[in-house]
C-alpha cells in the first residue's frame, strides 16, 4: 500500500507540475477530468501544509506538544539548575513559555509562502520528490521557505521574548560567549534561537503529514482531494 501511495502522489505530482504527462490508465479515471487531477492534488497539499501549521499555530501548539517544544537555549541548559537554585526558578519558566508563545504567534505565517512554494515547483523538483524519501516533499519545502521564514518570523519572536528579563540577560551573555566561541553564532541571540528551533518544528510537522498522506493518500476531508485519489486507488 505505501508503494503505491508513493506513486500516486508521484504520478500526480508530475502530472500538474508538468501540465503534459498524461494519466495512467486505472478504473474511474476515465470520469476525472484534468483539471480536476490538479485542483485534487493542489488541495492535497494545501491541506497537508495548513494542517501543519493549524496544529502550531494555536495556543500550546509548540509548548503542549514534547516533539516540537523549544527548551532553553544549551548554554541556558547547562545552568539552568543553578538558575532554579538561586531562586529564578519562575524566570526561567517564564523564559520557555515566551520563547513557545513566540512559536505559536510566528508559525501562521508560514502558511501562504508554503502554498506558494507548490504551486513553484519545476519538473526537476518533482523527480528529486520522486526519488527521495518520506519527506522529500518537506525537505523541498525546506529549502524553498527557510529563507524567507527566517526573516518573517524573527521580528514577531523578537517581540515576544523582549518583554522577558532572563532573555535580555541571555542575549547580553551568549554574544560575548558568541565572539569567544563559546556558544555557536546561531545560538546568539533568543530570537535567532528561537527563530530556527520553530522552523526545525514546523517542517518536522509537515513531515509527519507528508507520511501520512504518502500512507493514506485517500484519507482526505475535500471532496475534490477524495475523488482524484479514489479514482487512482
Amino acid at each position: 500500500m505505501k508503494k503505491l501511495s508513493v506513486r500516486i502522489f508521484g504520478v500526480l505530482l508530475a502530472f500538474v507540475i508538468a501540465g503534459s504527462i498524461s494519466l495512467p490508465a486505472a478504473a474511474g479515471i476515465a470520469d476525472l477530468s484534468n483539471a480536476d487531477a490538479a485542483s485534487g492534488l493542489r488541495q492535497a497539499l494545501a491541506d497537508g501544509s495548513a494542517a501543519a501549521v493549524k496544529l502550531l499555530g494555536t495556543e500550546n501548539g509548540y509548548f503542549a506538544n514534547p516533539k516540537v517544544k523549544i527548551p532553553l537555549p544549551p548554554s541556558l541548559q547547562r545552568i539552568e539548575s543553578g538558575l532554579r537554585m538561586m531562586g529564578m526558578r519562575k524566570q526561567a519558566d517564564e523564559l520557555v513559555l515566551s520563547m513557545n508563545r513566540a512559536a505559536e504567534a510566528a508559525a501562521p505565517e508560514a502558511k501562504q509562502l508554503l502554498v506558494d512554494a507548490v504551486k513553484k515547483m519545476s519538473v526537476q523538483d518533482a523527480k528529486a520528490i520522486l526519488t527521495g524519501g518520506d519527506t522529500a516533499a518537506t525537505d523541498y519545502f525546506r529549502r524553498t521557505t527557510q529563507t524567507q521564514l527566517t526573516q518573517r518570523f524573527l521580528p514577531i519572536v523578537k517581540k515576544a521574548t523582549d518583554r522577558v528579563g532572563l532573555a535580555q540577560q541571555y542575549n547580553g551573555l551568549a554574544s560575548q560567549g558568541a565572539s569567544l566561541g563559546l556558544v555557536k553564532a546561531e545560538d546568539a541571540s533568543i530570537e535567532s534561537y528561537v527563530t530556527r528551533k520553530a522552523l526545525d518544528g514546523l517542517y518536522l510537522m509537515i513531515a509527519e503529514q507528508e507520511k501520512n498522506f504518502r500512507q493514506n493518500p485517500v484519507g482526505a476531508t475535500s471532496d475534490i482531494v477524495k475523488k482524484v485519489f479514489g479514482a487512482l486507488r
